[in-house]
């Protein structure tokens, strides 16, 4: 159980997200929270290779938290993307890119990547997760209404699963958690690889 393996560490979550924050409380983790802000645009040459670049951004994330510490702590950082038709689907910027972003989506599966950096001590994990998530045919009108709720801005693909977009999805294939933006599964195989080093 992961509140065992980490049982009097203490943890990092390099991460404003308070999706990530829920699911790691849903396990019984106690952790403090401090936003890693680093230059995404150092990724931009990665954005045609999904995996790639969630494994970047997350290792960056966590090596920026890292290195600003003065004690051994586990340091946790994610990156989640949504991938369609060989384009990255980030968080949108204004109402028109929400728009066009559902739209995409819109009766089509896409992807959802998210990478995973875990580190502690000398010990620095980074993997990914990908799940596959149908969109059911959206209105014009449903995706004007989705996007009054304010729910798409702050959220890859313009959508969370966890709100009012769950209605819009007709099945996934994958993990759910990583459609949230934190795949609990990979982090607690990667924590079990740490624990056993």
């Amino acid at each position: 159980m992961l509140h065992q393996l980490l049982k009097n560490r203490k943890i990092v979550l390099a991460s404003a997200s308070p999706r990530r924050v829920e699911i790691l409380k849903l396990v019984g983790l106690k952790f403090v929270q401090i936003p890693a802000e680093i230059n995404e645009d150092v990724c931009l040459s990665d954005h045609k290779n999904p995996q790639r670049y969630v494994q970047k951004l997350s290792f960056l994330k966590c090596k920026s938290i890292k290195e600003a510490l003065t004690e051994d702590c586990t340091v946790i950082a994610a990156d989640t993307t949504v991938h369609l038709d060989k384009k990255i689907l980030g968080k949108p910027v204004n109402n028109d890119e929400a728009f066009y972003f559902l739209q995409s989506l819109s009766n089509k599966t896409h992807a959802v990547y998210t990478g995973l950096t875990v580190s502690y001590k000398n010990i620095t994990l980074t993997d990914y997760t990908k799940t596959k998530v149908k969109f059911f045919d959206l209105s014009n009108e449903e995706i004007y209404q989705y996007i009054k709720t304010n729910e798409p801005f702050d959220k890859a693909g313009a959508y969370g699963i966890q709100g009012y977009g769950s209605q819009f999805i007709e099945k996934i294939n994958g993990c759910y958690f990583n459609v949230m933006g934190f795949p609990i599964n990979l982090f607690y195989q990667m924590i079990k690889k740490i624990a056993c080093s």
